[in-house]
């Protein structure tokens, strides 16, 4: 299995012993390295780990651990050619294996009890339709795929969706659309002036 750091050197998930290890792509494993503990969610004494991030925001994600950034790339000059592109979106999602990774380490940071990835999306706050930092950590988390609050994630897109159109035809500036996703999805529509 292959990972991305964030700054997007290429990893290689190896057999060390009895454990597993991330190592550089394309580097031998050296003579008897040392093995890398497994990662582990629980106290030495047994008891769950305390969660890094907080699930009271929900459906929104902790803004500490998840405050939204942006793809320098992508500014109000450059929309035509790049998230009013067509495809735009896809050629700068990250690798399925960068997020599913991702994606299980958030899981235990957001003290999930329900472990199970497919449970969650790797959920870019601003999304890549408008901009969003495509592999920062900042910008990414694991949102529940079931309702929150009366809330879903296909609501969330639904609004991306609507903001993207608003930014594409000029009806609404790019950065009032960041802000306003970043903030709260569920009142970005109203804030962006819609």
């Amino acid at each position: 299995m292959y990972g991305y750091s964030e700054s997007g050197a290429k990893y290689q998930c190896v057999q060390d012993g009895s454990y597993w290890r991330w190592k550089p792509a394309g580097s031998s494993s050296g003579s008897n390295p040392e093995p890398t503990p497994k990662p582990t969610t629980t106290t030495p004494g047994g008891k769950p780990a305390a969660a890094k991030c907080s699930r009271a925001y929900l459906p929104l994600p902790d803004p500490r651990c998840t405050p939204g950034t942006r793809n320098p790339a992508v500014t109000q000059a450059t929309i035509r050619t790049t998230i009013c592109s067509p495809g735009f979106d896809a050629k700068v999602r990250p690798v399925a294996s960068y997020l599913s990774a991702l994606k299980v380490r958030q899981i235990a940071e957001y003290g999930y009890t329900d472990r199970r990835p497919a449970r969650y999306q790797e959920d870019h706050l601003i999304p890549l339709l408008l901009g969003g930092s495509p592999k920062s950590v900042k910008n990414l988390w694991p949102e529940p795929m079931w309702k929150v609050k009366g809330r879903s994630a296909a609501d969330k897109n639904a609004v991306e969706r609507r903001l993207w159109k608003a930014v594409c035809a000029g009806d609404v500036p790019l950065a009032r659309a960041q802000k306003a996703i970043a903030k709260d999805w569920r009142t970005a529509v109203r804030q962006a002036g819609l």
